[in-house]
């Protein structure tokens, strides 16, 4: 009989007592928003960001809306992301005021192609927002070129991506500012919602501060129009807790992954590259023509596998009146993807269940 391998497994682990510890400290302090846990949380975690400025929110949706709202882009103006990715990344802009437009992902990087990028800039296009899709960099050389050579804010996803780098630089760090969400999945999550804004402009986090915070400078002194989204003490202790626990669940990742692409890969399944050392894994997605068969495998198997992206953005309801460009790549991939289990928790054994059954995956003869 094989191991049994959930796709994900959320409860707390060797973090258990951090985790208990602080949530005792915040429940005993009286103490539950905008205090001393999400400002010490915030420098540590810029620290791990390699910026000077991190910034708690609600949600990694709110850190993208925040970023284009403290950068004046709103309605009439235009952001260019992919089709592929939670929705909420084109959801934000939207929330913002401004239009998503969608240009096609790299086939081999799945993440935002520059050519395309460059090819659907207009004269209403204020920013780029690529996002580090799975916990491997969007190409950030090129869109740093395309950026300055149009003037255009660049806009980091991180949201899959904590301590991940591209050529060695944090990601996050490389544009304007960069959004994270702590959302429970995450390489880095929280046992709730929760999300930052990562930046090296002074500026700029500034600005969302207040934005986060209804706009005010002052308690009941509102200067400009905020929204009410603030990292919670709770969460942000909890954050902090786990946070030294993230380097040594990175390498795990990295390890668990370097087995996977060991593995013999069968001629019906496909493992998209690593592009750079820095990848972190946030899931390991694979490519199949036979989707439905391979998960109905690997379920045989022991194996619970999920979807990650099974919409394109660009035909999701919610996004028909931006009058999105269809994009064939991001088409394919989302017919194709399937992400296998990918958690610091698993152990060599259910690493290798899944292994044998990625390899013994033989499509149905039709």
């Amino acid at each position: 009989m094989s191991t049994h391998v959930p796709f994900n497994a959320l409860r707390p682990g060797v973090d258990a007592a951090d985790v208990r510890a602080a949530i005792d400290r915040v429940i005993a302090s009286g103490w539950f928003v905008l205090g001393p846990e999400v400002e010490a949380f915030e420098a540590e975690f810029a620290a791990a960001s390699q910026v000077p400025y991190a910034v708690g929110v609600g949600t990694g949706t709110d850190a993208i809306t925040l970023i284009l709202r403290a950068l004046d882009i709103g309605p009439g103006d235009e952001v260019i992301t992919p089709p592929l990715s939670a929705a909420y990344s084109a959801l934000a802009v939207m929330m913002a005021g401004a239009r998503p437009v969608f240009a096609d992902i790299d086939p081999a990087r799945l993440t935002l192609d520059p050519h395309a990028t460059e090819a659907a800039i207009t004269s209403r296009t204020k920013a780029i927002l690529p996002v580090h899709l799975y916990g491997q960099a969007a190409d950030m050389r090129a869109f740093e070129g395309i950026a300055a050579r149009h003037n255009l804010a660049l806009i980091e996803d991180a949201a899959q991506a904590q301590l991940a780098t591209f050529d060695g630089r944090a990601v996050g760090s490389i544009g304007i500012a960069g959004a994270t969400s702590f959302y429970p999945t995450k390489n880095l999550g929280a046992l709730g919602d929760g999300g930052a804004v990562i930046t090296r402009d002074a500026q700029l986090a500034a600005r969302i501060k207040r934005l986060r915070n209804g706009g005010q400078t002052s308690r009941y002194h509102h200067q400009e129009a905020g929204a009410n989204s603030r990292l919670d003490e709770l969460q942000a202790a909890i954050l902090r807790a786990r946070l030294p626990y993230l380097a040594d669940w990175t390498k795990r990742r990295r390890a668990i992954a370097g087995r996977y692409r060991s593995a013999s890969v069968p001629p019906s399944l496909s493992v998209p590259r690593e592009f750079d050392a820095g990848h972190v894994y946030h899931l390991f997605p694979v490519l199949t023509s036979c989707r439905e068969a391979f998960q109905a495998h690997c379920l045989v198997q022991g194996v619970e596998t999920l979807i990650h992206y099974p919409v394109p953005i660009p035909r999701q309801p919610a996004l028909a009146a931006t009058n999105p460009a269809m994009c064939p790549v991001g088409d394919r991939v989302c017919a194709e993807i399937v992400s296998l289990p990918m958690y610091p928790a698993l152990s060599d054994d259910q690493v290798s269940t899944v292994m044998g059954a990625f390899s013994s995956f033989v499509p149905p003869t039709r």
